[in-house]
């Protein structure tokens, strides 16, 4: 059966039908980064902040990525390359601790610049689409600009540590200068930005990729049209015998092998911090 398969996974340029036209997106670089983000602010709902400035003790639990901002701008002194301004929005929960009460829940946010240089390569054409309008923002400057679009594939951080610090002892009485409208609307109260006093901080650790992208278009031989194979069903599994469903599952003789103390994985639920 393997090897009928790799039959017809082979290309007889004899069974090329004709050539064709695409539009696609050609990447121009790229990079990877691991950021280790020591003693990032994290600005608590106005709930949250009133149970902080109480709290004996406070510890993050975890860290969820809402959204990634980012903007290109071209370097002055090479035309080929491009700044990458990205922004990282987190929600952060957190635990403190209050007399000898269950430990209470907090909410905040926390933000993360950072920037990356790439090449985007030049080029001179001016491009407009059908669904661009004057209206949107920043429509027109950035279609006729012709930059090239960024993409960042980030995971989720990792909590590696948190403290809790007076204002008077902190020593930084800097504040966001703006929050987008929809990172506000995903916490259900405001958040204090400034005359709190006590502070949480988290130490982050990210995976990410970033590059930059530019249209093409590109001739490629094409063998056939892509036609599903696989028929709709209107449930998963619902017209197949559960027996034969079950015959093909490997044996996970993994899970029963021994593991040492040291020996983690990833789903064990120590590691489930959210």
């Amino acid at each position: 059966m393997a090897e009928q398969k790799k039959d017809t996974l082979r290309c007889d340029p004899q069974d090329l039908r004709q050539a064709m036209s695409i539009h696609t997106r050609k990447i121009t670089d790229s990079c990877r980064d691991k950021d280790c983000i020591e003693d990032l602010r994290v600005y608590l709902t106005t709930g949250s902040q009133a149970i902080l400035d109480a709290a004996t003790s406070a510890r993050v639990r975890c860290a969820e990525l809402l959204y990634t901002y980012m903007d290109v701008e071209p370097v002055a002194f090479d035309r080929n390359h491009y700044c990458i301004d990205i922004t990282f929005y987190y929600r952060i929960l957190a635990d403190a601790v209050v007399g000898v009460s269950r430990p209470a829940t907090l909410y905040g946010l926390a933000v993360f610049s950072k920037r990356a240089v790439l090449c985007g390569e030049e080029s001179r054409a001016h491009i407009y689409r059908s669904d661009t309008r004057i209206g949107e923002p920043d429509g027109l400057t950035r279609i006729c600009a012709n930059l090239p679009t960024a993409v960042v594939e980030v995971l989720d951080p990792m909590v590696l540590s948190s403290k809790v610090k007076d204002v008077c002892d902190c020593g930084c009485g800097e504040c966001l200068a703006q929050i987008p409208t929809a990172i506000r609307s995903q916490f259900d109260e405001e958040l204090v930005l400034s005359g709190d006093r006590r502070r949480l901080f988290v130490t982050l650790g990210q995976f990410s990729i970033v590059r930059l992208e530019r249209d093409a278009q590109l001739v490629v031989p094409v063998l056939e049209y892509a036609i599903p194979c696989k028929e709709c069903c209107d449930a998963p599994g619902g017209g197949e015998d559960p027996c034969e469903m079950f015959s093909r599952i490997p044996f996970p003789a993994g899970q029963f092998a021994p593991k040492c103390c040291d020996d983690k994985q990833e789903g064990d639920s120590c590691y489930q911090t959210c």
